[in-house]
């Protein structure tokens, strides 16, 4: 028997001795690399995490010490050493094993959302209830943040509160850039005596002054954040990183030798303060695709040969392919359009933008409220910003996107990538909130193109407006067949007509087949229909409201949800309009969705050819 398949519970990897740890280390990638390579996940990040993670449960003791992961994708060793091993063979996949941590499996786990620089606010908020019961200091509480999520905001704002306190917070910045070397672990191995002397002590009193004086986007913080980027301790101590905040700095630690780790996590787990733990480690480290992979290490993987870490998969153009190509023509045409995203340079298409225009392409960081902001400040001053980031992603910057660009009627295009259904990436992937938040933005509009066509169109169209904002969204993945509309009516593409109409089913964005698939079933049926798709979605068409009227049944279709989406928009425009129209409205409901893929989730919510049909006999039926 191996040595990971000893390990049911933490109790089992502090009973290992440190040899046994590099043996197991060695297992787990081993079993990561076999089993990821099957499902797809999130594969170099957790092969760099290896060691830490052993070290953070032989130091402590989860569930009752709580341990916390920003952003998740890299739990999935933690979930191997705590008895999640045998639903690896599920990862991913409905009814399997969530990508990120997740309540329902494990009371090891806390923080599901998987958005990026929010563990530091849960260990606050945790730290102070666990003051407040007592039991702060017998529990302790231990957040891991990526040195990327320290680019976003949010964790500055967590850090402003933990260093201001003498509640114990340990905070793990596991710092996966490529500038470890081995000086810095030999270094790590022999802590700074300086560290624990009266004048440390005086100093870290005189940083917690000069931060109650300081906004937190002052020169402390902002040498801090770059001290922690490139990964060496390159301001002398004890000035350097985040002591300037008053908080205990111990490293730059070896992440992948256990002695070290734990040496250092035993030292932070003694102070009562917040302590920081400066680990170096190596994305993608033991596997040699991912170790030579310059682009990200592999980042997120689908299903690999886990031989050579290829892709097997069929191919095909993409939504974000043809996106990425078409903005690349708009920059050769136009000297104005810049490109930002926020950490998602490649997922997005922007690459190939910055490999065309370096000069005119911004990655902020994990950081979409300020990237929101900087593309409204770039429009005043007479650019035209693509900002292209996940949908969900999104919502974090809704007030930048209200106040800061609609409100100024700044020339900002949103391209929201992954809209709607992902699928197997969970619930906080899901683009599904974007329609209903957005279309409360005045002077707003949004494309939803069904095709290649219609995207490259709506793309260049969205980039044309420079007083208001535009949003182009579409879904992950392949792109669909062509769906050339057959007509138009008054701007509103119609893909299905027949004589006196019973029925109008209207297809947002990714919707559109499944409209039009529904119109023919239902027309051989003897239940004559009108299929549309409108590319432009929000504001509502006049064109599409005139035709609702006129067919007085409506059946809609979008990949968003269904409360204040695209459907309801349109019912309140017929009510608003005097018309008296029955409708179903098709879409997500109001709730998280549980992992799946998307073809899956898709035919679970009736978002297909056949709910659409069986929809719109159930509305004439009742009429």
């Amino acid at each position: 028997m191996g040595l990971l398949e000893r390990i049911d519970a933490p109790a089992d990897v502090r009973a290992l001795s440190l040899e046994q740890c590099g043996g197991l280390a060695t297992e787990i990638r081993r079993f990561l690399v076999d089993k990821v390579s099957r499902t797809g996940g999130h594969l170099g990040p957790n092969l760099g995490v290896v060691e830490l993670t052993i070290a953070l449960h032989r130091v402590f003791d989860s569930p009752a010490d709580v341990l916390l992961w920003d952003t998740g994708h890299q739990a999935y060793v933690h979930k191997l050493l705590t008895g999640r091993r045998a639903g690896f063979d599920h990862l991913r996949q409905q009814d399997g094993l969530s990508g990120y941590p997740s309540r329902t499996e494990s009371p090891h786990d806390v923080i599901e959302n998987s958005h990026a620089s929010t563990a530091l606010s849960y260990a606050d908020g945790i730290a102070k209830a666990l003051e407040r019961t007592g039991e702060l200091g017998r529990r302790h509480v231990v957040a891991v943040v990526g040195d990327g999520s320290l680019t976003g905001g949010m964790a500055w704002e967590a850090l402003n509160n933990i260093a201001d306190s003498s509640r114990q917070v340990i905070v793990v910045v596991n710092d996966n850039e490529r500038s470890y070397s081995q000086t810095i672990g030999g270094l790590a191995r022999h802590l700074d005596t300086l560290r624990t002397t009266g004048g440390y002590e005086r100093f870290l009193e005189w940083g917690k002054g000069v931060l109650g004086r300081t906004p937190v986007v002052g020169a402390p913080v902002f040498e801090a954040l770059h001290g922690v980027k490139k990964g060496i301790k390159d301001i002398v101590a004890p000035q350097g990183l985040f002591e300037d905040l008053g908080i205990k700095y111990l490293g730059p630690v070896d992440g992948h030798d256990v002695e070290a780790l734990e040496t250092v996590l035993r030292a932070a787990r003694g102070y009562e303060g917040p302590v920081i733990v400066h680990a170096i480690t190596q994305k993608g480290r033991g596997y040699a695709p991912a170790e030579n992979d310059e682009a990200d290490r592999f980042h997120g993987v689908g299903v690999i040969d886990p031989e050579t870490g290829v892709p097997i998969s069929n191919g095909g153009p993409t939504w974000t392919g043809v996106f990425a190509d078409e903005l690349v023509a708009l920059g050769h045409e136009r000297d104005d359009v810049v490109a930002i995203t926020a950490a998602m340079l490649g997922p997005t298409g922007l690459d190939r933008f910055a490999a065309a225009f370096p000069e005119r392409t911004y990655d902020v960081g994990i950081a979409e409220q300020h990237a929101a902001t900087s593309a409204a400040g770039m429009a005043y001053a007479g650019l035209h910003p693509v900002v292209a980031v996940y949908a969900t992603f999104l919502n974090r910057a809704f007030d930048q996107v209200l106040m800061d660009v609609a409100l100024h009627r700044a020339g900002v295009t949103f391209v929201l990538d992954r809209a709607g259904v992902t699928g197997d990436d969970g619930a906080s992937h899901n683009g599904m909130w974007d329609c209903s938040m957005l279309a409360m933005v005045p002077g707003v509009r949004i494309a939803a193109p069904r095709d290649e066509a219609t995207l490259r169109t709506a793309l260049r169209e969205a980039v044309a407006v420079d007083d208001a904002p535009t949003v182009v969204r579409f879904p992950k993945g392949r792109l669909a067949e062509p769906l050339p509309a057959t007509s138009s009516r008054d701007g509103v593409d119609l893909l299905h007509v027949d004589p006196d109409p019973q029925v109008l089913l209207v297809g947002f964005g990714s919707m559109a087949g499944a409209a039009r698939e529904a119109a023919a079933k239902l027309s051989a049926d003897g239940v004559p229909c009108v299929a549309a798709a409108p590319v432009w979605v929000v504001p509502t068409s006049p064109g599409l409201v005139a035709l609702a009227g006129e067919v007085g049944a409506v059946v809609t279709l979008e990949d968003n949800g269904v409360v204040g989406g695209l459907g309801a928009t349109l019912a309140v425009a017929c009510a608003d309009a005097g018309l008296v129209v029955r409708s179903t409205r098709l879409g997500i409901p109001q709730a998280f969705l549980a992992h799946a893929s998307r073809p899956a989730l898709l035919d679970q919510l009736g978002l297909t050819a056949q709910g659409c049909a069986e929809a719109a006999r159930a509305l004439l039926d009742r009429s």
